[in-house]
């Protein structure tokens, strides 16, 4: 090979090493950061491949994720000075990359504790404003959102949005678990005596108003009863009229001949009565008719 395309090897090599360290890309989950002897010159890149001027330009890369710390568990005090063992995670991300350079110098551990520091102060603020049993209820939500409200605020001024804070876990102290524990039970219990009385009272007001509708709904069948039975009776006396008046010499056979076969034949039955009385007035006529 002639000294001349070595020339061009070399310079082709140095091409390539220049252009090399003259382009840095930047991932969709990154953050990067661009120096000028150690002075900040741009730090909002979107994703692709931007250019530096070698030895003169470094470039910083940060996350862009969601990044989660988890606190130990700490003491924490109420209103009353009773202790609360609490274990809590905060969720952040980098939102300004300069000011969070500037406040942290990039280190994100120092970060995560900048914001545990804010998240604890927050915590202390509203327990101390607030009862055991206040923390431990329903209160636990708005508790969270005000802090979170704070933390957000104050996070902001190093370049830093928490996404989320949440409390894993309250625990109590041996000493006062059980105080507390028995206040809540019988609270518990007065809500519970308080729903079964409540419960009681609507069932009787049920069951009376039940009795009630019973009473009216039998009166109204009895009255609908009584009725049909009424007019049942005047048919049949009008029926047994008509053919009275047809017949009555048969009319009152017929009515004999019933009244015998309720009455005689029946096992340790009894009859006093006359046999020439008008009952066995069919029976003592040969004629079969009740003229003597």
């Amino acid at each position: 090979m002639s000294g001349r395309a070595n020339l061009i090897v070399i310079a082709a090599g140095l091409l390539a090493l220049v252009i090399g360290v003259s382009v840095f890309t930047v991932d969709e989950r990154e953050h990067a950061i661009k120096f000028r002897f150690g002075q900040i010159i741009k730090s909002d890149y979107e994703p692709g491949i931007h250019f530096k001027i070698p030895f003169v330009n470094n470039v910083l890369k940060l996350d862009k994720r969601i990044l989660t710390r988890t606190n130990p568990t700490e003491e924490f005090l109420t209103i009353k000075k009773k202790n609360l063992y609490v274990d809590f995670f905060i969720k952040w991300r980098i939102e300004d990359p300069a000011r969070y350079y500037i406040a942290t110098s990039g280190n994100e551990e120092a970060a995560a504790r900048r914001l545990l520091e804010v998240i604890k102060d927050g915590i202390r603020a509203e327990f101390a404003k607030r009862t055991v049993q206040e923390v431990v209820s329903a209160e636990r939500t708005e508790i969270m959102a005000d802090m979170l409200e704070t933390a957000r605020t104050t996070a902001s001024d190093f370049g830093i949005r928490v996404v989320d804070v949440r409390v894993k876990r309250i625990d109590f102290p041996d000493k006062v678990s059980d105080s507390v524990f028995a206040r809540m039970r019988q609270e518990r219990n007065r809500v519970a005596a308080q729903l079964r009385a409540e419960g009681h009272e609507n069932s009787e007001r049920i069951r009376a108003d039940a009795d009630r509708q019973r009473t009216v709904i039998l009166a109204n069948a009895y009255r609908d009863a009584e009725i049909t039975r009424g007019r049942g009776d005047a048919k049949s006396a009008e029926v047994y009229a008509n053919a009275y008046s047809k017949n009555a010499e048969f009319y009152s056979f017929f009515r004999a001949m019933q009244a015998y076969r309720r009455s005689l034949g029946n096992e340790n039955d009894i009859l006093l009565i006359k046999p020439e009385g008008d009952f066995f007035k069919y029976l003592s006529n040969k004629q079969g008719n009740s003229n003597p």
